[in-house]
C-alpha cells in the first residue's frame, strides 16, 4: 500500500497547507512546471516522481524527464505535463498510451482539476489542478490517494484560496 500526494504547476511555490496535507504520503507526483526544484526539499524522505513542464529551466528538464512510466502496486502510471490540446489527448500522450497501456495518467498544465476514468483508454485520468499561485485559477488544489494492489481509494483534494 502506497500513500501518494500529487500535484502540478506549483510554479516556484509551495502552501505550508499543501506539505502539511502530504505529510504521511509515501510518495510524491509532481505533474510539471516545477519553478524551483527547492520545493522538494519539503518533502524529505519521501519518494519523488516528477516531470519537466514548460516553464521549467534547463536545470529541472536535466534532472526530470518530459515523462515517467513507471510501476506502482499493481498499476502501470504514466506522468506527463500537457497530455490534452483542444480536449483530446495530444499526439506524444497517444503514443505513450499506446504503447504503455497506463492504467493511471498523471498529467497537468491546465491548472484545471479534473479526474474521471477514461474508458477508452481503460486508465484514471488525474489532472490535480495548479498548487502554485502563478496562472488564471482561482483555487489552488492538489489530490492525494492509496493505491493497493489493483485499489486506488480515499481519493482526497485540497482547495485552497489563490492569494
Amino acid at each position: 500500500m502506497k500513500k501518494i500526494g500529487i500535484l502540478s504547476d506549483t510554479h516556484s511555490f509551495i502552501d505550508d497547507r499543501i506539505i502539511n496535507f502530504f505529510k504521511d504520503c509515501n510518495e510524491i507526483w509532481h505533474a510539471g512546471d516545477i519553478g524551483d526544484i527547492s520545493i522538494f526539499n519539503h518533502f524529505e524522505n519521501k519518494t519523488i516522481r516528477a516531470v519537466n513542464g514548460n516553464i521549467d529551466d534547463t536545470k529541472i528538464k536535466s534532472i526530470y524527464p518530459e515523462y515517467q512510466i513507471f510501476d506502482c502496486e499493481n498499476h502501470k502510471v504514466l506522468i506527463t505535463h500537457i497530455a490534452i490540446q483542444t480536449g483530446r489527448y495530444n499526439n506524444s500522450t497517444k503514443n505513450l498510451i499506446n504503447k504503455y497501456s497506463p492504467t493511471v495518467l498523471i498529467c497537468g498544465h491546465s491548472h484545471i482539476l479534473k479526474v474521471f476514468f477514461d474508458k477508452k483508454n481503460n486508465l484514471l485520468f488525474i489532472n490535480p489542478g495548479a498548487a502554485g499561485k502563478q496562472g488564471f485559477h482561482v483555487v489552488r488544489t492538489a489530490i492525494r490517494l492509496i493505491i493497493e494492489k489493483e485499489k486506488i481509494s480515499e481519493l482526497e483534494i485540497i482547495e485552497l484560496p489563490r492569494y
